[in-house]
């Protein structure tokens, strides 16, 4: 019951347009309640050889009026009601589906926020895909359970007693007969519930897991094709379509099997009624027309009983995508701001590292007793070999992780006692792979700043060295740069990057291998660029370019996640050390 408590917390904000909505579906029963006395009025009260009472309460209504006037008006009152039905019943799943739809756009966007907030090594430890499955689809469930739940659950419960009651007045004994299967109807619901919603998770499980493979596949089309592997990305996603085709199968058998069972159990009541009504007809306890009523209610008794029965399914398995996103939500960002974390203003950018240790896991310890200092304005290179740690180092320092060990101080505060929007306001980064929108020149350039001006803009541009190559673009700062800036080489997206951190004009700037895809000229084109944007920065920069490191004030040797040396470039040389090995065999590498 939590998750369905918790989803109606949802469409509290909307309580107004829920309780109009199901006043009107009350409406609704009430107009289906009369539909068949129409009919009965004509089989007793107009046709041969009719009944007593209702010839009489004919002929209060109508007067004398002949046989076809009076079938002719009892045709029309019921063509009168069904449509009032209609119209009423429109008005109220209009409000219903728009509430439904809002409360799916708020958990959406609800759950989107979550996992934008939440810490990188929540993210680390998940495919993308499986979280974008969970706010396109599993919240859908929000509105399942809302539309074809709860609503469905009252006016079909408004129905079951109605009918019930009518029934109880026209024929106690035929109305139990003909609800004696209910216990079994219930007793089939309960039975198949859980088996639905396990099904459904697997499903949804399996279906997440094909789009990861479908993005994937494309996400990486131009190295399928490199190599070939077109028929192996293929046959990787037949056979994920396979498990999700197999487990929606097992689910629709499932489904028709228990549909099957209620439906037969339906039907037996509907014979017992009309075994025994029959006979009461005979003995002159009930009219044709009362028989036909009667019949007409137990219709209606059976198709709120039924829906319910669907009902009950639905929910189960929309209670599965529910969980799914409820699970999310209730992660807590490992990294998040203290209660009273302060908002730092002015930053002068001096970096403390005190004995840190960090480590994704238990059996992932990254980085071991890790000391650092940087004054401000220094720059300073990190080197080392594959796994050495050296990305994850830059991480600590706008706080996408907290070491496990030791702190982590930006002038003297620990990164943990300050805000993290505060923070990483005062920080500028260049990756490796600058991370480019589908969107234009202009508002990538402007991402960490959106209130920047044109003027501002071109600027940043022009320092970056990228204003040439964007006025010869089809539309200037307007153009679109493609999905992951597809459109634009990687020098060029490099620079619209540097221009983004020229822009944003942050104290302390990490570079994390920015030059590593880069081709010699290139790279020396942008890293005279980034010699300007370091100038007055504390800079830590990321690199397997020797060459270039030497540039910096002092540079960092980390081995297995320890600082074993640090110096100028020319120092380390001159103590032959880890660094100067390095140098020596080449070993520019990562």
């Amino acid at each position: 019951m939590g998750i369905y408590r918790r989803t109606l917390a949802y469409y509290r904000p909307f309580l107004g347009e829920t309780v109009l909505a199901l006043a009107l579906s009350l409406v609704v029963a009430g107009f289906n309640l009369l539909k068949p006395w129409p009919f009965k009025y004509i089989v007793d009260g107009v046709l041969p050889p009719g009944a007593p009472e209702a010839k009489a309460q004919l002929a209060a209504w109508f007067g004398s009026a002949s046989p076809p006037t009076l079938i002719l008006f009892l045709c029309l009152a019921l063509i009168v009601i069904t449509l009032l039905a209609g119209l009423v019943n429109l008005w109220s799943s209009y409000l219903l589906i728009n509430v439904g739809l809002k409360s799916l756009m708020r958990i959406r966007t609800e759950l989107y926020a979550h996992l934008q907030r939440l810490s990188l090594k929540f993210h680390d430890t998940r495919r993308s895909s499986d979280s974008s499955f969970r706010v396109a689809y599993d919240t859908q469930s929000i509105q399942t359970i809302y539309n074809r739940g709860f609503t469905n659950i009252f006016s079909s419960g408004v129905m079951l007693v109605a009918t019930f009651v009518i029934m109880m007045r026209l024929d106690a004994k035929l109305t139990l007969v003909s609800l004696a299967v209910v216990p079994l109807i219930v007793w089939t619901i309960h039975f198949f519930a859980k088996r639905i919603r396990d099904q459904n998770t697997t499903i949804r499980e399996r279906e997440s897991a094909l789009l990861a493979t479908l993005q994937e596949g494309l996400a990486s089309v131009r190295m399928v094709h490199a190599f070939g592997q077109e028929d192996r990305e293929v046959g990787q996603f037949r056979n994920r379509a396979d498990e999700s085709l197999r487990a929606n199968l097992q689910l629709t058998f499932t489904n028709v099997t228990s549909a099957l069972l209620v439906g037969t159990l339906m039907a037996a009541g509907t014979a017992a009624l009309y075994y025994v009504g029959s006979l009461h007809v005979l003995e002159g306890k009930l009219t044709l027309g009362d028989l036909l009523v009667f019949a007409s209610y137990l219709l209606m008794l059976y198709a709120p009983l039924e829906q319910l029965t669907y009902t009950a399914w639905a929910m189960e398995g929309a209670a599965a995508g529910a969980k799914r996103c409820f699970d999310i939500l209730d992660r807590e960002d490992d990294v998040r701001d203290a209660p009273q974390a302060k908002v730092v203003n002015e930053v002068r950018g001096s970096i403390r590292m005190k004995d840190v240790d960090f480590g994704y896991d238990d059996a992932r310890q990254i980085l071991h007793g890790v000391t650092l200092s940087v004054e401000p304005g220094e720059s300073i290179a990190i080197v080392g070999g594959t796994g050495a740690g050296k990305s994850t180092l830059l991480s600590l320092v706008p706080r996408f992780y907290d070491p496990t060990r030791g702190e982590v101080l930006l002038d003297g505060h620990d990164l943990r006692e300050l805000r993290k929007k505060s923070l990483r306001s005062n920080i500028s980064m260049v990756l490796q792979d600058t991370l480019l929108f589908s969107t234009t020149v202009r508002e990538n350039i402007a991402y960490g700043r959106p209130d920047a001006t044109e003027e501002e803009i071109i600027e940043a541009a022009r320092r970056a060295q990228a204003y040439d190559f964007v006025m010869k673009m089809p539309d200037g700062f307007s153009s679109q740069v493609g999905e992951r800036g597809g459109q634009l080489s990687v020098g060029q997206r490099q620079r619209l990057g540097i221009a983004r951190a020229f822009l944003k004009n942050a104290p302390v700037l990490l570079l994390d291998e920015p030059t590593s895809a880069l081709d010699a000229t290139t790279e020396e084109a942008v890293m005279n660029t980034i010699n300007e944007l370091m100038r007055g920065r504390t800079t830590l920069m990321v690199t397997h370019r020797l060459n270039t490191a030497h540039r910096f004030d002092r540079i960092v040797v980390l081995e297995h996640g320890r600082v074993v040396e640090e110096g100028s470039g020319e120092a380390l040389l001159a103590r032959g050390g880890v660094y100067a090995k390095m140098f020596a065999a080449g070993h520019y590498d990562s």
